[in-house]
């Protein structure tokens, strides 16, 4: 597929602002989604590291939608033609907590495009950096990768798996039933076909299931490391997705900490044993 790469990179330096408060009812509700035993949220109380994905939801009229369920492209995302859209990794710095009932902000910024060429046909890579602040300003920045590719070709093979680690020192397995997808889509009013729409998935997008949802994948390792070190606070985290993870087959969200008591080693291993993404955390 051609690909008007130089019209792509003009998206470069656009920005956008939104505003948003830190309500309580997301905050039960992601809990209650991620199976959590927690007290209802109160005013003042710290938000969990990545559970401000939950706010700035992007709310884009319906029949502003493309075809995949996503806003169409070309508003503040370049209009890349490539048909799947993923999100492939993300970096985060830390500096002080967002707390329940505050005013907060999020500026965000195309920092890069840039095209590639792999065993697969074109793959476009869009970072997008973001800002979240609040009163005692920037609380968090964030960068994201997001990857548009072409849809699969007939007898086209995955790349090789890679078998993930087997000394764990946490694990928990994760049964990604369509309710625990759609309770994440709703709550991030993302409406990415691939995450509910089997039919669309597999005969559009040519997935053999429903996908989990990347963001919520890293959350989940987030809160493996929360549920094992729970008094830790985060000074950075990364994430790279390696391979998709699909519903309804069990996965495994994996970690420890590494010798120097300071940074976590953390992965997801499907159920055949492979690695489906890798994930490190520094403590402060």
């Amino acid at each position: 597929m051609n690909v008007n790469f130089d019209e792509l990179r003009r998206w470069i330096g656009r920005s956008q602002t939104q505003d948003d408060t830190v309500t309580p009812v997301p905050v039960a509700a992601l809990a209650a989604t991620l199976d959590r035993d927690d007290p209802l949220p109160q005013p003042g109380d710290e938000l969990p590291p990545l559970w401000h994905w939950i706010y700035f939801l992007p709310l884009v009229r319906h029949s502003e939608l493309g075809p995949d369920g996503h806003p169409r492209r070309g508003g503040f995302l370049p209009p890349v033609p490539l048909p799947r859209r993923m999100w492939a990794g993300g970096r985060f710095e830390f500096f002080h907590p967002l707390r329940v009932g505050e005013s907060i902000r999020r500026t965000s910024r195309i920092a890069d495009v840039s095209l590639k060429e792999g065993r697969s046909g074109t793959l476009v890579f869009v970072r997008v950096r973001h800002e979240v602040s609040n009163d005692a300003g920037v609380a968090l920045a964030e960068e994201q990768d997001i990857v548009y590719r072409e849809a699969p070709r007939p007898g086209e093979t995955p790349p090789a798996p890679k078998a993930a680690p087997l000394d764990a020192a946490w694990h928990s397995e994760i049964v990604p039933d369509p309710v625990l997808l759609f309770r994440y889509s709703a709550l991030t009013f993302n409406g990415h076909r691939i995450h509910y729409d089997h039919p669309y998935t597999t005969q559009v997008e040519g997935y053999p299931g429903l996908v989990v949802h990347g963001p919520l994948t890293a959350t989940l390792l987030v809160d493996l490391l929360r549920r094992h070190l729970p008094h830790m606070r985060l000074e950075r985290f990364s994430f790279r997705a390696v391979r998709p993870l699909y519903a309804p087959r069990p996965f495994t969200v994996c970690g420890k900490l590494e010798a120097d008591g300071k940074t976590a080693t953390l992965w997801t291993r499907d159920a055949d044993g492979w690695v489906t993404m890798e994930a490190s955390a520094t403590l402060a």
